[in-house]
């Protein structure tokens, strides 16, 4: 349960602009959405995947780094993964097996037999959006277990587009349409509160001496 006392504190040494920035923010955050990226190469692509999450609302992003290891480039983030919230996994099978047990269901967003185009998708499912690597897509693993495949109509002769910006169209399309549903997507009471609690951490100078200080008080 969220320390609401410590909430109480934290507001002590934020600007009154800042408390009403997070609660307009936390009132559109949604975890009804979340995305998962699989082996991207090159690492900005995945920092600017996180920065797509945060301007649209998405809390969470899930990466599975079998293959590159790196650093996330902060500059490209832009501080995005400071209110996003960032979990790894060594495969594909533990990040899949951790969604479906939180009810996602997994979508492989790719070309596929049984695909569906972003603006038909049924956004009443809460649903994890799997996007892969820049050159080979993802793995078949993904593929074969997928519970559902998406994809972004072309009318060009280009077959496919650069991950961030195929994650920032779909991103955009369906979470526009899931604000206009009548679809309880938004975070609990409880989620808002322990991440109002989070991001006011991150955002005071000091907090180790201001969370010491605190401890030794109450």
């Amino acid at each position: 349960m969220a320390d609401l006392a410590l909430l109480e504190y934290l507001e002590g040494f934020l600007t009154e602009e800042r408390k009403a920035k997070f609660r307009d923010i936390l009132s559109r955050r949604t975890r009804h959405f979340t995305v998962a990226v699989e082996d991207i190469f090159q690492m900005h692509n995945t920092s600017a995947v996180i920065r797509s999450c945060d301007v649209f609302g998405i809390q969470d992003i899930h990466i599975i780094e079998k293959r590159f290891r790196k650093k996330l480039d902060k500059n490209i983030a832009m501080g995005a993964q400071k209110w996003v919230d960032v979990y790894t996994y060594q495969s594909a099978r533990e990040c899949m097996d951790s969604l479906r047990a939180e009810g996602y269901a997994i979508i492989a967003t790719t070309p596929h037999d049984d695909d569906c185009y972003v603006e038909d998708f049924d956004v009443s499912r809460k649903s994890a959006l799997f996007f892969g690597t820049e050159r080979d897509g993802l793995s078949q693993e993904i593929l074969s277990e997928a519970d559902g495949y998406l994809k972004i109509p072309m009318q060009g002769f280009t077959e496919s587009l650069n991950i961030s910006v195929s994650a920032a169209i779909i991103l955009h399309s369906l979470s526009s349409r899931l604000r206009r549903s009548d679809i309880q997507w938004g975070l609990s009471e409880e989620e808002k509160t322990e991440k109002y609690i989070d991001w006011s951490k991150k955002s005071i100078r000091s907090i180790d001496y201001v969370l010491k200080r605190y401890y030794q008080e109450a």
